[in-house]
């Protein structure tokens, strides 16, 4: 990250910071001001995802998941192609969850479904603190496809993904937790 972005950066994390401080409309008024004036020096991708947030935060839903998807299309993450820099694996697997929370507040179980699964799946790359941060993100991702599929009409699938997200963290009963979820989210594909 640049200084320019590390600067940008924590105008933004503050701006986060005093949320509450803020009305719904100040809040993304202020927002969108912010991201405005790094859309210069800052990846696309960074500020449409910021920006989705801010929407998404405020229950604006509808206008954040346009913005969600263009922030997960743009680029391919490093920018060395010459290309435009995507988002790095802490933000994309955030705007996945975010998307897919989206999706399913509005009616679209399924897709958030078959976002998060997908997700779920992709192996984090590198040994970074950025891959780190992004791996401590897997159980927010099965937690929010438990829910995905609870609201698709998949409830004992749902039931199997939590208590295999909540099984490693139960060191007396993992097995018997693991074992219980693989049955209740049915044969493996």
């Amino acid at each position: 990250m640049s200084t320019t972005d590390a600067r940008w950066q924590s105008r933004v994390d503050d701006l986060w910071a005093r949320f509450d401080d803020y009305t719904p409309e100040a809040f993304v008024a202020e927002l969108e001001r912010v991201t405005a004036e790094g859309a210069a020096d800052v990846p696309r991708a960074v500020v449409e995802f910021e920006r989705a947030g801010g929407f998404d935060s405020v229950g604006r839903t509808p206008e954040a998941v346009p913005l969600y998807r263009a922030a997960l299309a743009a680029g391919s993450g490093a920018g060395s192609d010459g290309g435009e820099p995507g988002l790095d694996a802490w933000r994309r697997r955030q705007a996945t969850v975010q998307l897919a929370s989206s999706l399913r507040a509005l009616g679209q179980a399924e897709e958030a479904v078959a976002l998060l699964e997908a997700e779920a799946a992709h192996p984090i790359a590198g040994d970074d603190e950025n891959a780190r941060e992004a791996e401590k993100l897997q159980d927010a991702v099965l937690a929010f496809l438990a829910l995905a599929l609870a609201d698709a009409g998949r409830e004992r699938e749902a039931v199997g993904v939590a208590l295999g997200a909540l099984a490693p963290h139960v060191p007396r009963y993992r097995r018997s937790l693991t074992n219980y979820a693989a049955a209740l989210r049915g044969p493996a594909d």
